[in-house]
């Protein structure tokens, strides 16, 4: 995933140009401390306390140049309008977010959405509800594999995250797969020697049909016009 925001970034906007990033729902900061690298502004919302404490012991440990560009706010992922003033950023990072069960995931969206300057780009992911049984039926649990053939109405699906980001004024520019032939790997799993063609394999898949459509998470980016 990683890779793909990247390739949309430099896609997208100047080369060197210093961003003003939102990371919603940041979690432990993993990809706001790579944007924070890359030169960009990064301010990062997230209300689990032991996620902050550990964006922050990662964040203490790099030069002070990029400590200056990171700013962590703590608070949920649907109070952006009470941090923040509409069009205040170039990218917003939604990831993992719409992953919970959330009240009203559309208005939430459409919140983020609002925090867009025209041009910028919303970074969305999320379960892939097109392919919900996948996990399961590849594990051999065939009991969650039938249920998952009726998801909730919450869950979101390609035609549906199309329709929604049309909707809220980001509409999708691009999409990727992740994590399609990974995704019963164990938690705790070894990393295998060859990690480099995994990645390899899984960024060509991302972008590949049919391959994309059954990964187990949707790498969507709106365009806010």
């Amino acid at each position: 995933m990683a890779r793909q925001l990247e390739e949309q970034i430099v896609g997208r906007f100047p080369v060197g140009k210093r961003l003003r990033v939102l990371d919603v729902g940041m979690g432990r900061g993993v990809q706001a401390l790579r944007l924070a690298r890359a030169g960009h502004q990064v301010t990062g919302v997230e209300q689990d306390a032991a996620s902050i404490s550990a964006a922050r012991e990662a964040f203490a440990g790099e030069p002070e140049g990029i400590r200056e560009r990171m700013r962590i706010i703590e608070g949920q992922a649907g109070d952006t309008g009470v941090h923040f003033l509409p069009g205040s950023f170039d990218v917003v990072l939604c990831h993992g977010v719409l992953m919970d069960d959330v009240d009203e995931p559309d208005a939430l969206l459409a919140g983020v959405a609002r925090m867009l300057a025209p041009g910028g780009m919303l970074s969305l992911l999320v379960r892939n509800g097109d392919a919900a049984a996948m996990r399961a039926g590849l594990s051999g649990d065939w009991a969650g594999a039938l249920a998952a053939f009726c998801p909730p109405t919450t869950s979101y699906g390609l035609k549906r995250l199309t329709s929604t980001l049309a909707g809220i004024g980001a509409p999708l520019h691009t999409w990727y797969g992740v994590r399609v032939f990974t995704d019963t790997a164990a938690d705790d799993a070894v990393l295998p020697d060859d990690l480099d063609a995994v990645l390899a394999v899984e960024d060509r898949a991302g972008r590949t049909d049919p391959y994309r459509g059954v990964a187990a998470l949707l790498h969507l980016c709106g365009v806010r016009g």
